[in-house]
């Protein structure tokens, strides 16, 4: 109780103040988004509590990056071990976590400090905890409630001296209540929550995150900074990103690689989303016909009322830029100009 009630006037303090106590912690965290500003706030609030920490977000938000502006911010005089989960079996989890004596099973030449020990002082980070099974589940939950465990072949229990912090791109509350994750983890785990948004709520954050990658590739690939169009930001705001950061980091990349000239070119960037356009196509074609837009009109367009309609949408899409409105249609520049001249009359 005393610790909750630390950790309430500590949040208050800090949603109150718009200044952060760290912002070193925070600085492989590229943004200016409001959204994850308070993230920040909120991170020092409870950063030096001892209750479980759930992250969650779309894969390729950064979920460790959070992890360890966490525990950067706690001051924890051990280090941060990260483990990622999934694919992991129930014997190969509790040999990662809990560790084993020498001759615990077949195999065991020798003693291995399990990952919790490795941990003691600091953060224990598990990452994709949505993938793990059941039988883990029960094993975790007990690490947890009793704040002991017992390593593989040992008669002596062992005391849980390290920050436990977990991250998921999945849906605990659906899978809790569909039996796939234990409801008494799942509220154990989320003492503190903090889920990150998409790259596609956070649009703002685009024009600084391009700039840091392009930093990022050309040191890697010995080249000039490049300059790059305007046009290049206003596809870029138009993408969904279902890959998130990780997805823009992979485009510069590749467009970085490519790059010949002082204008870093478009095309590695239309490239990469027409592909993934294109398999959202043909997806979209195995659904049903609600995703036509038309078949919610009761009376349908004339041709050129349609295609006044798209010229409309395409033209607001791209801030009125002909050249990247004709590219959003597939059509030449020239061929965009003529029809708004047309549509003017």
């Amino acid at each position: 109780m005393q610790e909750l009630r630390r950790e309430n006037r500590a949040m208050r303090n800090r949603l109150l103040d718009n200044r952060l106590e760290n912002p070193e912690a925070f600085r492989e965290i590229v943004t200016r988004n409001a959204t994850l500003q308070s993230i920040f706030k909120y991170i020092e609030a409870v950063a030096k509590g001892r209750q479980p920490i759930l992250i969650t977000g779309e894969s390729g938000v950064g979920k460790e990056l959070f992890a360890r502006a966490l525990h950067a911010v706690s001051h924890a005089s051990g280090p941060l071990i990260a483990v990622n989960v999934a694919g992991l079996d129930d014997n190969v989890f509790a040999d990662t976590l809990f560790g084993h004596l020498r001759g615990a099973f077949t195999g065991a030449e020798s003693a291995r400090r399990g990952m919790i020990d490795q941990a003691a002082g600091g953060t224990l980070f598990l990452d994709e905890i949505g993938d793990l099974s059941l039988t883990s589940q029960v094993k975790l939950l007990r690490l947890i409630q009793e704040g002991e465990y017992y390593p593989l072949g040992s008669d002596t229990p062992s005391r849980l001296q390290a920050r436990i912090v977990v991250a998921t791109h999945c849906d605990l509350t659906a899978m809790q209540r569909s039996g796939q994750f234990r409801t008494d983890l799942y509220y154990r785990l989320r003492a503190h929550h903090l889920h990150i948004p998409p790259l596609r709520e956070r649009k703002d954050d685009l024009p600084l995150l391009l700039d840091f990658f392009l930093q990022e590739a050309c040191q890697e690939f010995d080249k000039k900074l490049p300059t790059y169009t305007k046009e290049l930001l206003t596809l870029l705001s138009n993408y969904s990103f279902p890959g998130n950061m990780r997805e823009l980091k992979s485009m510069v990349y590749d467009a970085v690689s490519l790059h010949t000239s002082r204008m870093l070119s478009m095309n590695s960037f239309i490239q990469a989303m027409g592909v993934k356009g294109e398999a959202r196509m043909e997806a979209d074609a195995d659904r049903s016909d609600s995703y036509n837009p038309f078949t919610l009109w009761e009376e349908l367009p004339t041709m050129n009322e349609a295609i006044d309609l798209l010229l409309a949408e395409t033209m607001r899409r791209s801030d009125n830029n002909q050249t990247q409105a004709a590219r959003m249609l597939g059509i030449s520049q020239p061929a965009l100009c003529k029809r708004l001249k047309m549509k003017q009359r």
